[in-house]
């Protein structure tokens, strides 16, 4: 039977549009760090770097007689400093590591032969910058944003009122976002993104 993230982790990866709270265990992801502003194309080689080593390692596993659907793109995201006014600063001051979460089925060896293959059918200058990562939220609280990226501000304020009523304190300045809609074809009005930090 095939694994669907969708139905068997619900609480993680499809939250509702009110703030909640959710303990979030340690995964291991394919990671890539960077700076700048995400609209640029040199981002958008690094996605599709990190959904190449992530394909290939889902055919490897499904080879092997295990079938999954692969994770979404995920980001966590921070500034050098606390921007003055929510919400607004210069996105080429964005510092970010994106990822893709593997399966518990999948191990960094599996990442390096991925690796040797994808370097030859898909070449790519971030291929190399790539790495297999153990990352664990904890104690955190989630919303589902459901808008524009530029949006999410109006969002994360729901979140610190939470947090406020909750007597629970954000951990640090960074931020998790998951990206459950395809930007290249869904709308700005209707991309489906979870945001998180961990308290």
């Amino acid at each position: 039977m095939k694994y669907e993230w969708r139905k068997a982790e619900k609480e993680l990866y499809l939250p509702k549009t009110t703030p909640m709270y959710v303990e979030v265990p340690a995964f291991n992801f394919l990671t890539l760090k960077g700076q700048g502003d995400p609209n640029r194309t040199a981002f958008k080689e690094q996605i599709a770097a990190l959904y190449s080593l992530a394909y290939a390692i889902r055919m490897k596993l499904k080879n092997q007689g295990f079938e999954y659907t692969v994770y979404p793109l995920e980001g966590l995201w921070t500034l050098p400093t606390a921007p003055i006014v929510p919400g607004q600063f210069d996105k080429a001051d964005l510092q970010y590591q994106i990822m893709i979460r593997q399966s518990q089925q999948a191990t960094k060896m599996d990442l390096v032969e991925a690796l040797e293959k994808v370097r030859i059918k898909k070449p790519n200058q971030y291929l190399d910058q790539v790495n297999w990562e153990t990352i664990a939220d904890g104690a955190a609280v989630q919303i589902l944003h459901v808008g524009p990226y530029d949006t999410e501000s109006e969002s994360f304020a729901k979140l610190d009122e939470f947090c406020k009523e909750h007597q629970l304190e954000r951990k640090n300045h960074l931020h998790r976002e998951i990206y459950l809609s395809d930007a290249r074809r869904v709308v700005p009005e209707k991309r489906k993104t979870v945001l998180r930090y961990s308290v």
